[in-house]
């Protein structure tokens, strides 16, 4: 065997053990079904069950440490463990952002900038730690490490960024979800067409956006008619969508035959 072929091989395996899915079209679909149940859902305890922000926040964080620790201690990527510390961070997010808006005090602006400042912070480490940005090829600890701390924190941020363009910008939600997807179009056409802008930057301007349109698309559904909302049940809206979610999942982990495919070139 030469050593060409064993560095292949080797970097073969490296791919295969990559523990997140390739960002492809049906990816940030499921992202945004994953934050929009992260916003019905923490609505639901914090506001129907009336546990408030703080104690609804606590119990989405019990369940963020096991579905992370579940997803830490896989060799490879597994849909389920995935997504379900996704959907744990979106609902954190829901409930830290509310709790930081409205029980703290901070307000839609202060809350925004204080959270846009922590994810950039987090990225800086992680380029200066790592050497690089990683967002399609996690397999090293550290790199994981830092992914899930970086989409925590964007997840909380983009819940602060929904209520500010809703509420404070007085877009409304419907509006509101327009704004977002029209930026998330604009980071769509950079990825095609921009061959400059590193990927690894767009991907996280994505992810963050997909945050604040799931936020704002999850308020149209439940929020009462007179504040622009259709007043589903809470409950309800996110049982629906969460079954829409694992449909989804489901159909193309089978389509992929259960493996993950090939990753893209890490962004440096």
């Amino acid at each position: 065997m030469t050593v060409r072929t064993a560095i292949a091989g080797q970097q073969d395996c490296d791919t295969w053990l990559s523990k997140v899915p390739e960002a492809t079209a049906v990816f940030w679909l499921v992202k945004i079904l994953a934050t929009t149940v992260g916003e019905t859902g923490g609505d639901a305890l914090s506001m129907s069950f009336r546990l408030g922000y703080a104690v609804a926040t606590l119990v989405f964080l019990v369940y963020f440490a096991v579905t992370l620790t579940i997803q830490v201690r896989a060799r490879s990527y597994h849909p389920a463990a995935y997504w379900a510390v996704v959907i744990a961070t979106t609902t954190v997010g829901t409930t830290t952002s509310d709790f930081l808006d409205r029980t703290a005090g901070l307000g839609y602006v202060w809350s925004s900038a204080l959270l846009f400042a922590a994810v950039l912070i987090v990225l800086v480490l992680w380029r200066a730690v790592a050497g690089r940005i990683e967002y399609d090829r996690i397999v090293r600890p550290r790199d994981e490490v830092f992914y899930w701390v970086t989409i925590l924190v964007s997840n909380t941020l983009g819940t602060a960024l929904g209520d500010f363009a809703a509420d404070s910008v007085g877009l409304g939600f419907e509006r509101g979800s327009l704004v977002f997807a029209a930026l998330l179009l604009v980071v769509a056409l950079a990825w095609r067409f921009a061959k400059r802008v590193p990927v690894g930057v767009l991907f996280w301007a994505a992810y963050v956006l997909t945050r604040p349109l799931g936020a704002t698309l999850g308020d149209s559904l439940t929020k009462p008619v007179a504040e622009g909302g259709l007043n589903l049940n809470r409950v309800s809206a996110s049982l629906t969508i969460l079954a829409a979610m694992a449909v989804v999942v489901a159909l193309q982990h089978w389509k992929s035959g259960g493996r993950r495919s090939a990753a893209a070139p890490s962004a440096e």
